[in-house]
């Protein structure tokens, strides 16, 4: 696939469906295949080469790019860290785990909170049974090496949860600093100066070369492109010296992007050294949409911490040599808790008893075979995010939820009930509400919506805030 903009991208038409049976990917296979897990932090829609960016420079994710499948309507499970990582590891919505945002659900000022948001859990719970314990169990050696977010250790971190090695993972969503001494009591410090980005990339070569002859799964959750923004000096200079444009200007930020960059070609090249390639699936995803301080997530509205299109589309490739046929494109909509059930198919393992899967594998979808099942996406955010310093008005969002179904989008706003209807074929960058033009599609998503939030017994915000002053 060559670099494109994005209406050339948007254009293609969906592409479709999958297996019947899990085992059936594994034929011809003498070894389990190895799955590497790069999710980025905050790494905007359009924060790559291979996404139309002319500012940020990525010839290493693009050239993965190439070598895949690309999802140009790919979905994060909620606008920001936390719970997109308890999705994707658990294959399960919000609902069922607790975690909907970023520690309290009452953000923000509370006389201008309408409503007493739904409590919010900030540690994934030990019952939870996480993709990692499941290839465990099947023989496959596990390390989370990076970002963690969802407990402390050692009961309820990286170890806890299925995997064998946990570097650089605590319940921080951020480090305190990108160059050594990182002040991270699971991270040893390297040398003065040393880049965080590079340490995390030389943990995941080194486990890859200690497990190259076993089945192996990688989860590496970069900390980087988050706040704060530090980056290696010679990057950030070139960045300075390249003209941008309005959107997209910010030589830190681009320089953390490029160094991430480094990280996949790295990583990349070790798989080829070992000969490992053939029998590696690599997945490379981010958490939620781009800062809105930082970057432009342009044509799409909103930034992280929003339900509108650029806080929860981000970018996703999937490389699986033998299987995906490079430079394929598809724009069928995809979410985080699809990994789950995917890596369950890749791998031949077995769905842990009694942990319900809200995802569906995307194996279909790889080898274009058929459509998936399932017929919306949702989200769920009984939540307050507080405004971005110099954004107008107080929220980022308010508790609100979303379905997705076909081209169709419907969000709900829980403070008094507003919904918003957009046609994202026609309109990307949700513009034109339609909820009054078309009263029956309303009626229609709405009441999918209803019905899921029935099944799976998602909380809505309905206590009034004594608190609140008009």
């Amino acid at each position: 696939m060559k670099r494109r903009d994005f209406l050339k991208i948007v254009s293609v038409g969906s592409i479709s469906l999958t297996l019947p049976g899990s085992l059936s990917v594994l034929k011809g296979r003498k070894q389990k295949p190895n799955v590497i897990v790069i999710l980025v932090d905050d790494l905007g829609w359009r924060d790559t080469g291979f996404m139309g960016s002319k500012y940020y420079e990525t010839p290493n994710i693009d050239k993965l790019a190439d070598q895949g499948i690309v999802f140009t309507d790919a979905y994060s499970n909620a606008p920001n860290c936390a719970p997109t990582r308890a999705c994707l590891l658990t294959g399960q919505y919000s609902p069922r785990h607790g975690i909907y945002t970023v520690g309290t659900s009452a953000r923000g000022p509370s006389r201008l909170r309408r409503l007493i948001p739904v409590p919010n859990k900030r540690i994934l719970s030990p019952k939870a049974i996480t993709i990692a314990e499941v290839l465990k169990q099947t023989g496959y050696a596990t390390a989370s090496i990076g970002k963690w977010h969802l407990g402390n250790d050692p009961e309820t971190g990286p170890e806890a949860q299925g995997f064998d090695i946990n570097i650089g993972g605590n319940r921080s969503g951020h480090p305190k600093s990108y160059f050594s001494p990182y002040k991270n009591r699971n991270l040893k410090d390297g040398p003065k100066g040393e880049y965080l980005t590079d340490r995390l990339t030389d943990e995941a070569i080194k486990f890859i070369v200690a497990n190259k002859d076993n089945p192996f799964f990688l989860y590496l959750p970069h900390y980087a492109v988050h706040t704060p923004l530090q980056a290696k000096k010679e990057i950030i200079e070139k960045y300075r010296k390249k003209k941008g444009n309005q959107v997209q200007n910010n030589p830190v930020y681009a320089a953390m992007i490029e160094s991430v960059d480094m990280s996949v070609g790295r990583i990349m090249n070790k798989l080829d050294e070992l000969g490992l390639t053939e029998n590696t699936v690599v997945f490379f995803f981010s958490d939620n949409g781009g800062n809105g301080r930082v970057t432009s997530n342009e044509p799409l509205r909103g930034s992280k911490g929003m339900l509108y299109e650029g806080g929860i589309r981000v970018p996703m490739i999937v490389r699986w040599p033998g299987k995906v046929k490079p430079g394929t494109l598809c724009d069928t909509p995809v979410i985080g808790t699809d990994f789950y059930p995917t890596i369950l198919e890749i791998t031949g393992a077995e769905p842990p008893v009694n942990h319900i899967i809200d995802g569906e594998s995307l194996i279909p979808l790889f080898l274009q075979k058929r459509k998936l099942k399932r017929k919306a996406i949702f989200w769920h955010f009984p939540a307050y995010l507080e405004a971005y310093r110099g954004m107008k008005g107080a929220w980022r969002t308010t508790p609100a939820a979303a379905i997705r179904q076909g081209n169709w989008k419907l969000m709900e706003f829980f403070e008094d009930g507003k919904l918003e209807l957009y046609n994202l074929k026609e309109d990307i960058g949700e513009k034109n509400n339609l909820v009054d033009k078309m009263p029956e599609k309303v009626k229609e998503l709405h009441s999918i919506m209803l019905e899921w939030r029935k099944n799976i017994n998602a909380p809505v915000p309905i206590q009034r805030n004594p608190e609140y002053k008009k």
